[in-house]
């Protein structure tokens, strides 16, 4: 996707001779809505299917979850924490963003999904709960409860903006909006006061901030307000976490039922590429809600004071960032 002209739809050619290659090396661009029909018969008996079953190309993991979510219309975004995350819209032309901040991806002709991936996401939590939380981990086995249902309520504990203890999650680099594989991960505002439920919180709470970071990049690319929030990944699981976005993104984030938003995603577009439904509408008849939170006033308050420090340090620290990353770098040499 990165070589490929948004306007022209096809290959790039300064792209590729950047590359050094060709089209003629690259596979042929088509739509997501590409049929392929005529299987060949061996083929299709060994794999147990009608050799008239059409194949559509579909799309990508990401852009396929807008549609499975339904996040589709016009201010609507979709946010995703796994492992990694993402913050996406859908909009009806390509657009790039001057800054290099956010990507444009192809659903079909008419909708187009920009946003932003970031490393950080769930894997910040496991980092937490393998150094920092040992004995919470023998606890929750002894109960049989899961590990990261007891982090976050003990990251409950403490009140929204963890008495003033950030954490930057950058352990391993960062994609949007900094883009630099560089940039590394630190809490910041440690003082005697702080205990260690304050960072299992600081450290939920930078992964939000890292967010919402995209959040205000994406909308500087949208021309209209955002709507509604849908949230999905593993991090949803957890109403703490969940709540803690509504009050940092200070707007009302809703769970859908589709845990498997990406698949849902993926048979909507097969169904639209074969003509079984003429729009996505039908998606808002397929998905409801399991969980809906508001921002609550107090919270989102705090964040607002911390999120300008945590934005502006990340930035500050740039061409440190490289001096740590070269010497950690030169230890392994």
């Amino acid at each position: 996707m990165g070589m490929m002209n948004l306007k022209t739809l096809d290959w790039d050619e300064e792209a590729l001779k950047i590359a050094g290659i060709t089209s003629a090396q690259l596979s042929k661009l088509v739509p997501t809505t590409k049929i392929f029909s005529n299987c060949n018969p061996d083929l299709a008996q060994k794999i147990g299917i009608d050799s008239q079953t059409p194949f559509v190309i579909g799309a990508s993991d990401g852009v396929l979850s807008n549609l499975g979510v339904n996040a589709i219309r016009k201010g609507e975004i979709a946010v995703t924490i796994g492992t990694s995350g993402a913050i996406r819209t859908i909009i009806d032309k390509p657009q790039t963003d001057k800054k290099g901040r956010i990507f444009c991806y192809a659903l079909t002709e008419k909708h187009w999904v920009i946003g932003g991936p970031v490393n950080n996401g769930g894997m910040v939590l496991r980092w937490i709960r393998d150094e920092l939380a040992s004995s919470e981990v023998e606890t929750a086995k002894r109960l049989g409860i899961d590990p990261y249902d007891v982090l976050t309520k003990i990251a409950e504990r403490v009140r929204p903006g963890a008495d003033g203890l950030l954490f930057h999650p950058y352990l391993a680099g960062e994609r949007a909006p900094l883009w630099n594989p560089d940039v590394r991960g630190s809490f910041f505002g440690l003082t005697m006061s702080h205990k260690k439920e304050h960072m299992i919180r600081a450290a939920l709470e930078g992964v939000i901030y890292n967010l919402y970071t995209v959040f205000l990049a994406l909308t500087e690319c949208m021309d209209g307000p955002v709507t509604r929030i849908q949230a999905t990944g593993g991090f949803a699981r957890s109403d703490v976490w969940r709540q803690m976005m509504s009050d940092i993104f200070a707007s009302e984030v809703v769970v859908p039922k589709s845990y498997e938003s990406s698949c849902l995603g993926a048979c909507i577009l097969g169904l639209y590429a074969t003509g079984k439904i003429d729009s996505f509408e039908i998606v808002s008849e397929m998905v409801g809600s399991t969980y809906k939170h508001t921002p609550k006033e107090e919270a989102t308050k705090e964040y607002r004071q911390l999120l300008p420090i945590f934005i502006n340090l990340s930035r500050a620290l740039e061409d440190d960032y490289t001096r740590i990353a070269n010497y950690q770098r030169n230890l392994i040499k």
